[in-house]
């Protein structure tokens, strides 16, 4: 981690917790010292990263936070985390995108900032099991009222989880129906041992079968995802054609992963990075 007076709190947050999960813990003195900023900085972002929930604070320091494999956490607590790395994901990922083709959005907070960045491609056919990403289409015609070249939304139904996604048989028996172009899957967690993996076992099932209808499946998610396990996985590496990510996304994790996958993105910085090849 490289000292620098001017970063902004939330780079600076993100740095913190990178420092805290890759160490196991971390010393208020020690952060002041990379980071060059005072004490008192460096408190109230222990602060605010523990209302969060990532970390947890002790005396002159902090160490994670060690989840459960079933802990799912809320679309709300989520979606305060990572802004900038998701909002760069998001940005990177419709680029992926054509005018005219079915593409299918899981739940979660990164597929809900790309589906902002979807409004503008014309005639999607877009079928999602999340209510968020679907409010997001619907919003943008109340606002506008009918347009040519809006998209076609299909929400699947099902039972809803606390991360705003619709699972169960009736959405696995909508999706088993449907084909589409790309899927864009948002993940809990995503190793080389369990692949893609959510705590949470309808989800799974769910999951698993967006991957089975999908001609091409893209992952989006922020590098802190990276090492996390659920309590169950939906899919392996291999099934995936496209990871986008952020450049928060260590050395080793790159190397491991474009061994098991078509493409690896890193969104968000110069010279966008782009390592591996589809085939």
């Amino acid at each position: 981690m490289s000292e620098n007076q001017n970063l902004l709190a939330e780079q600076r947050r993100a740095l913190i917790l990178d420092e805290v999960r890759r160490r196991g813990g971390v010393r208020v003195n020690e952060l002041t010292r990379k980071l060059g900023v005072s004490d008192m900085t460096v408190r109230r972002d222990l602060d605010a990263l523990a209302r969060q929930g990532v970390l947890e604070k002790v005396h002159g320091g902090a160490v994670p936070v060690v989840e459960a494999s079933t802990h799912e956490p809320g679309f709300e607590a989520k979606s305060g985390l990572e802004l900038t790395a998701k909002e760069d994901i998001a940005r990177s990922a419709a680029e992926l995108v054509a005018p005219g083709t079915a593409i299918a959005l899981s739940g979660g907070t990164t597929t809900y900032a790309l589906a902002h960045h979807l409004l503008d491609v014309p005639d999607l056919t877009v079928v999602t099991n999340s209510v968020r990403v679907a409010d997001v289409f619907h919003a943008a015609q109340r606002t506008t009222g009918p347009r040519q070249g809006a998209a076609t939304v299909v929400l699947t139904g099902g039972v809803r989880t606390p991360s705003d996604s619709l699972v169960g048989p009736v959405a696995d028996q909508a999706i088993a129906a449907l084909h589409f172009d790309v899927l864009f899957l948002g993940v809990h967690g995503i190793s080389v041992e369990a692949g893609l993996s959510t705590p949470n076992l309808a989800e799974a099932e769910t999951n698993r079968r967006l991957v089975q209808s999908a001609r091409r499946v893209v992952v989006v998610a922020d590098h802190t995802k990276w090492g996390t396990v659920g309590l169950s996985s939906f899919a392996s590496l291999e099934q995936v054609d496209t990871l986008v990510t952020d450049a928060g996304l260590p050395a080793e994790a790159r190397g491991e992963i474009s061994e098991h996958l078509r493409r690896l993105v890193l969104a968000g910085q110069v010279g966008e990075s782009v390592e591996g090849a589809d085939s």
